[in-house]
């Protein structure tokens, strides 16, 4: 990424950086764990480690591919993170524009589509737009 770009992204990177602190937490032990890490598409992108094996251990419904906090990413291996790359960046794209306020509005989402007796997760909004590969900005 040109120094340019990173200055113009400079803003995006600060408000979301508390999340990203918190996604540097869980990466630190998936690297630790044994995860490959790299950065792409100005994020650091984490993949298999033993957070792989402890994701593989819940309930089904509860099984995740890959999941982002800021702008770091986690897949369980290589594979879930190349099918699933995209989807994760509409997600940073989502930590760029609503900060350390997305994770909320992620949870109130999931709750709204809970009451309304729907899926919380596929019905998230937030979801959808990933789905989509919308760029919230």
């Amino acid at each position: 990424m040109a120094i340019g770009s990173v200055l113009a992204r400079l803003p995006r990177y600060l408000w979301a950086a508390p999340c990203s602190i918190a996604g540097l937490a869980i990466g630190t032990y998936a690297i630790l764990s044994g995860a490959e890490a790299g950065i792409r598409d100005g994020t650091l992108q984490i993949c298999g480690g033993r957070l792989a094996h402890h994701i593989s251990r819940l309930p089904t419904r509860l099984r995740i591919l890959a999941f982002t906090h800021g702008h770091v990413i986690y897949a369980i291996d290589r594979e879930a993170m190349d099918a699933n790359r995209e989807h994760e960046l509409v997600h940073v794209r989502q930590y760029e524009c609503w900060g350390p306020l997305f994770p909320v509005l992620y949870v109130g989402s999931s709750l709204a589509q809970r009451w309304k007796g729907l899926d919380p997760y596929f019905m998230n909004w937030f979801e959808r737009e990933a789905r989509k590969g919308v760029d919230p900005r």
